[in-house]
C-alpha cells in the first residue's frame, strides 16, 4: 500500500500548538482542525485516544475533506467526520429531555437509554454529567414545573393541575408538595395564602439585603439600595403569605447570608433552599451552583453544560430570574469575551462579588527587582 506523502508546508514541528492539543487530546480543539499521520494513512480529530504520533509524521488540515483530498482516510476510532463525542452526547441528552417533556408520565431509565442507543448505566452517567441532575430528578422538576403552570391558570382546579402535570395519584403529589413548593399547592396558587414566610432586612457592604425563608429553606435573597423596595418585591411575589419580620430566631440564618455576601471567596455555604422555577430554570441554577468561587463561566458554557447549546438567551433569562443572590451565584456568569453583562442587582455589585472571590492579588515587584 502506498501511503500519502505529507505536504511539507503542512508538516509542523512538535512546538506547534496544534500538536500540543493532540498530545493532550484536547476535546475543545475538535472541529477546528484534523491531523493526518503518514505512517497509518489516517486522519483524526485532536481528541482521538489513539497512540500519539511522532511530530515528523503529522500534518494538519482545516477539515476532513481537505485531508481526504490529500489521500488520507478517516480514523474508525474517533470518526472525525462525525459530530464530536461531547456534541453527540449533548444531543442524546437533549432528545431525552424532550422525551421527558412530552411524555404524560415520566419514561423509565431503560426507555430513555434505548432511545439514546446506550446502556442504562452509561446513559445515566452521561445525562448527569451533561445536565447536572439525574433523569429522575429532571423528570420530577419538569413535572413540578407543569404543576406550577397549571396552578397559575385560574380555569384549572388543583386536582386537574395535579393530574395534568403527570402525577398518577393526587396523594403521591401531596406527600411531596411541601418539598416541591414550600407550601400547599392551593396556597401557592393563591399567592402564598396561608403560608408563613419569615424575613429580615439588614445592611451589608453592597447596600441592603433581604433574606426570606419558608419552613423548608430560603426563598429569596434580594440586594438593593432601598430596604422598603426589597420588602415590596417580596410582597409582590407572595401577596397573600403571612410575612413575619424581625423574628429573633431568624438572625442566625441572616448572618450566614450576610457572611456569604461579605466573603464569597470562602466558598459555598450549604444553606437550605426553597426555590421555585421551571425545569429549565432549575437546570440552569443547578449548573450555576457548580461554578467554584473565584471562577466564571459564559452563558454559552452553561447552555452546553445543561445540554441546550442553542439556548444561550434562555440561560441569560434564567440567570435574571434567580431570586437567590449569591446562594445561586449567577454573578459568576459573564459574556463570551469576559465582559460583565447585566446583573439583576446591578453590574457594580457583580463586579464587587467577583473581585472578592478572586481574592487579593500578589503585589507586583518594581521593574528593577524582577
Amino acid at each position: 500500500m502506498t501511503l500519502p506523502d505529507l505536504d511539507p508546508m503542512r508538516a509542523r514541528p512538535a512546538g506547534d500548538p496544534r500538536y500540543a492539543a493532540l498530545v493532550r487530546r484536547d476535546a475543545a480543539a475538535d472541529g477546528t482542525f484534523v491531523y493526518a499521520v503518514r505512517t497509518t494513512g489516517v486522519y483524526c480529530r485532536p481528541s482521538c485516544p489513539a497512540r500519539t504520533p511522532r511530530p515528523e509524521n503529522v500534518a494538519f488540515y482545516a477539515s476532513g475533506r481537505e485531508a481526504a483530498g490529500a489521500g488520507f482516510r478517516p480514523c474508525r476510532r474517533c470518526r472525525p467526520d462525525e459530530a464530536a463525542p461531547a456534541a453527540r452526547q449533548a444531543e442524546a441528552v437533549a432528545r431525552a429531555c424532550r422525551m421527558i417533556d412530552e411524555a404524560e408520565t415520566p419514561p423509565s431509565l431503560d426507555a430513555l437509554a434505548r432511545a439514546a442507543g446506550q446502556s442504562p448505566f452509561h446513559f445515566h452517567r452521561v445525562f448527569k454529567r451533561v445536565t447536572g441532575v439525574t433523569p429522575r430528578a429532571y423528570a420530577a422538576a419538569r413535572r413540578s414545573a407543569r404543576l406550577t403552570e397549571g396552578l397559575l391558570r385560574e380555569a384549572d382546579s388543583v386536582t386537574a393541575a395535579i393530574f395534568e402535570a403527570g402525577y398518577a395519584a393526587s396523594s403521591r403529589f401531596y406527600a411531596a408538595a411541601p418539598s416541591r413548593l414550600g407550601m400547599t399547592p392551593t396556597a401557592y396558587r393563591r399567592g402564598g395564602e396561608g403560608a408563613t414566610i419569615r424575613f429580615a432586612v439588614g445592611p451589608c457592604s453592597l447596600g441592603s439585603v433581604l433574606v426570606a425563608a419558608t419552613g423548608k429553606g430560603l426563598c429569596a435573597i434580594l440586594l438593593g439600595d432601598d430596604p422598603e423596595a426589597l420588602v415590596r418585591d417580596l410582597q409582590n411575589r407572595f401577596p397573600k403569605a403571612d410575612l413575619i419580620g424581625g423574628d429573633p430566631g431568624f438572625e442566625a440564618l441572616v448572618a450566614q447570608v450576610v457572611g456569604l455576601v461579605e466573603a464569597p471567596e470562602a466558598g459555598r455555604v450549604d444553606l437550605p433552599l426553597d426555590i421555585i422555577g421551571t425545569a429549565f430554570q432549575q437546570r440552569v441554577w443547578q449548573a450555576l451552583r457548580a461554578i467554584p468561587a473565584g471562577e466564571t463561566a459564559t452563558y454559552t458554557q452553561i447552555a452546553r453544560a445543561i445540554g441546550e447549546p442553542r439556548a444561550v438567551r434562555a440561560v441569560a433569562q434564567a440567570c435574571g430570574a434567580n431570586p437567590l443572590a449569591v446562594a445561586i451565584p449567577c454573578h459568576r456568569v459573564v459574556r463570551h469575551d469576559g465582559a460583565l453583562s447585566g446583573y439583576r442587582w446591578g453590574v457594580e455589585r457583580k463586579r464587587t462579588l467577583l473581585a472578592r472571590e478572586a481574592g487579593p492579588r500578589e503585589p507586583t515587584a518594581p521593574e528593577g527587582e524582577r
